[in-house]
């Protein structure tokens, strides 16, 4: 049977683009992040970009094929393997009500080296970030609408060891400073569920705000749990995990960080584009100041030494560097479009 030389030719085009679009999915990087440096992820531009330290420039850029709108990112223990939650919607105006009705949602994990693709896990619903386990040897992930649940992953191969429900709306997860707890928090409920992450069984469920997004480890025994609607911000000792102090803020908080160099508490204000550091006085934490950052400031991360802070602001598409000794912006780094989460390699 013989063919015209215009179908020849279509099916011929054909296959060059179906096997061009093969190519372009295997694609690796093959970079050598051998310095030490930010990865922040851009939620708008689908991709992590990596800044250099020294120099407070974007230095490369990974492309995460197949993704909409990524979100937190973590790396391991080693600093050998990131994970980057791709949620598939716009959360930078808030996350209440969060919906689990898109498509696409998956964690990537890739090689913090060379940024190469190590493992997709495909979730049913929303993750808000995908966290590693202090020995390396296992990924939490938060997913589910009215039922909540955390998925538990070996980091040998990838397979589901867990699940654990939770409550409504679960978004971020995380593990106490000291490693023996893992507190989850679930937006739609105004709770917060702890879980003993040797058992991995839930242990108590503790309420907090409306709209709690996540409840963020500090170096003084504490949790501190950002409620968006509420605007304020829970403290949770870790021992009696109970609420021990509630901060009114007068503003949406996008992300709470405990700096434990000159144990501030520093929360970003993505309504005005600021971050207000707060320190313990008369054994309550009151506002001491505030810097001005960037249109819908959120994730906030220090250096090893706690001397540097890292602001993304969604908005402005810029990362905002500050000394914390002095709460002076030093430099603003343009990266993509809404940047949201970012860590450091150090």
């Amino acid at each position: 049977m013989f063919m015209n030389i215009k179908t020849f030719a279509a099916l011929s085009l054909s296959a060059i683009v179906a096997i061009s679009a093969c190519k372009k999915s295997t694609i690796m990087p093959n970079l050598n992040i051998n310095y030490p440096a930010a990865f922040v992820v851009n939620g708008g531009d689908n991709n992590v970009q990596i800044v250099d330290l020294a120099t407070n420039k974007v230095k490369e850029t990974i492309g995460l094929n197949g993704a909409t709108f990524p979100h937190h990112i973590y790396l391991n223990k080693a600093k050998s393997l990131m994970a980057i939650a791709i949620i598939s919607q716009d959360v930078s105006g808030g996350h209440a009500g969060h919906s689990s009705s898109a498509k696409g949602y998956k964690v990537i994990v890739l090689d913090a080296v060379t940024g190469n693709e190590r493992q997709i896990i495909t979730t049913t619903s929303l993750p808000h970030n995908a966290i590693f386990s202090p020995d390396d040897k296992e990924l939490w992930i938060g997913q589910g609408a009215d039922i909540g649940e955390v998925l538990v992953f070996s980091t040998t191969d990838f397979s589901q060891i867990k699940s654990i429900k939770v409550g409504k709306q679960p978004s971020e997860v995380t593990f106490s400073a000291d490693g023996n707890l893992v507190f989850v928090a679930n937006t739609g409920d105004a709770t917060v569920s702890v879980i003993d992450p040797s058992t991995k069984t839930l242990k108590t469920t503790i309420p907090v705000g409306i709209a709690p997004v996540g409840a963020w480890a500090a170096t003084n025994g504490k949790m501190y749990c950002d409620n968006e609607t509420d605007q304020t911000v829970s403290e949770i000792d870790v021992t009696t995990q109970k609420v021990s102090e509630t901060i009114n803020l007068g503003f949406k908080p996008g992300y709470v960080a405990y700096n434990s160099l000159t144990k501030e508490l520093w929360v970003s204000d993505a309504t005005n584009g600021k971050v207000i550091y707060y320190k313990i006085i008369s054994g309550k934490w009151a506002k001491q100041g505030e810097v001005l950052t960037g249109t819908d400031a959120h994730a906030i991360t220090f250096s090893n030494d706690f001397k540097t802070a890292y602001v993304t602001n969604q908005g402005a598409g810029t990362v905002t560097v500050i000394m914390s000794t002095d709460h002076k912006a030093t430099a603003t780094i343009n990266v993509g479009s809404k940047p949201n989460g970012i860590v450091l390699n150090q």
